[in-house]
């Protein structure tokens, strides 16, 4: 993609964003919707997306924006709660899709488990959206955004695992817990120690300017390392993100030094948003959508039932802790859990040749077309019917 394909589809973004800011529709929603749209217009260009293009260019700093906005003491509060529901809701989420792909559609265990880890990514993006322009519970924001960075790192290595154990490689239970072990730790020790780096090169800049660039370097080359060396580039870049962050001393006293850096990547997440779901849009609108409509649809209630069994049973077993999480606000997990640029990120980066690789891929972009549009835009009319936002929200709810 070049610079005068990112040119036109920055300013069809800002007069998406201008527009769905006047009708209050969540900008991500719009801009999904302008893709596919767009994708039926005679003479326009051909915007690709690769694996490449999303993964190495947009997710990083997707991932280090999100990681970078939660306050750390909120996150321990309610770390088991979110880890539980990253790991095991994850793992629950698989093999239910999984089996109803196998028993259902008939596909091969490998291909539907391929399907079904890839798939088990959610995506925040849009729900913040939503969140920002509404009066929705803090606890509630924390728990969507760092549940849904989490299981962004759990998917994508099970995926790598997954992806090994289809392709012949030899492996075992204890291997297989092991990898996922060192990949998981491994992305989390690189992320720490290039966020560390960076916060030791930034106190001693006490600039601005410099304290941005750091931060830049810090999310890429966290991710970037990371996947040198297989590990998990999504946890790498969170880690680095929940530290500088985190850390007070990244930026200078001075209000203009936070408020600098936060302002830079607030425009620079809107930039990787607006280009991921404009041509998650065109290329939808690529696909031949009534030929794969009765298995999209089999997905699509697979996918939300995978979710709503994951969340429910999860949240069941911290029922009589402190970390219980009230039964609304689960509904709004289970609702909330959309699909984006991870989902096609993996997808896009199976193997060519693989069996039913373009099913795979017609029905990922059909999914995340699915949950952006359909649950985006209804997200916010359930969070009022459940009371969880406008006047009515009093202080006990707001902390629930």
């Amino acid at each position: 993609m070049g610079v005068n394909e990112v040119g036109i589809l920055l300013f069809v973004a800002a007069l998406v964003s201008m527009v769905c800011r006047r009708f209050k529709v969540p900008y991500t929603v719009g801009l999904t919707i302008t893709g596919f749209v767009l994708g039926f217009l005679p003479r326009v260009p051909d915007f690709p997306i690769t694996k490449e293009l999303i993964f190495s260019a947009l997710l990083p700093p997707l991932v280090f924006e999100a990681a970078f906005q939660i306050p750390w003491t909120e996150l321990k509060k309610n770390l088991a709660v979110i880890g539980v529901l990253a790991t095991l809701g994850v793992l629950l989420s698989v093999a239910i899709v999984s089996a109803g792909l196998y028993s259902i559609l008939g596909w091969s265990f490998n291909t539907a488990l391929i399907l079904a880890v890839l798939i088990s990514a959610t995506d925040p993006v849009s729900v913040i959206a939503t969140f920002k322009s509404t009066n929705v519970p803090e606890r509630l924001k924390l728990l969507v955004e760092a549940e849904s960075l989490l299981n962004d790192g759990t998917a994508a290595v099970l995926f790598a695992i997954v992806l090994a154990i289809v392709n012949g490689n030899a492996v075992t239970p204890i291997a297989v817990a092991r990898d996922f072990i060192v990949t998981v730790a491994g992305g989390i020790a690189i992320g720490g120690a290039i966020g560390t780096a960076a916060v030791f090169l930034s106190g001693r800049a006490r600039d601005h300017l410099a304290e941005i660039t750091f931060s830049s370097l810090a999310a890429f080359a966290s991710f970037l390392v990371a996947e040198r060396f297989h590990m998990s580039g999504v946890l790498a870049t969170m880690t680095a993100g929940l530290i500088l962050g985190n850390v007070t001393s990244f930026v200078s006293s001075e209000d203009r030094g936070r408020e600098a850096v936060d302002s830079f990547w607030e425009y620079v997440a809107f930039v990787a948003n607006s280009l991921v779901f404009l041509l998650i849009g065109l290329r939808v609108a690529d696909r031949p959508l009534l030929s794969i409509l009765g298995p999209a649809c089999v997905l699509i209630v697979l996918t939300l039932l995978g979710r709503s069994f994951s969340v429910y049973f999860t949240c069941a077993l911290f029922n009589w802790s402190k970390q219980r999480i009230p039964f609304k606000s689960q509904h709004i997990l289970v609702w909330g859990g959309l699909r984006g640029a991870l989902a096609l990120a993996l997808a896009l980066g199976l193997p060519i040749g693989m069996p039913l690789r373009q099913e795979i891929l017609d029905l990922t972009f059909g999914v995340v077309a699915f949950s952006v549009i359909v649950q985006g835009l209804t997200l916010s009319p359930l969070l009022k019917k459940l009371g969880l936002v406008g006047p009515q929200l009093n202080a006990a709810e707001a902390k629930s």
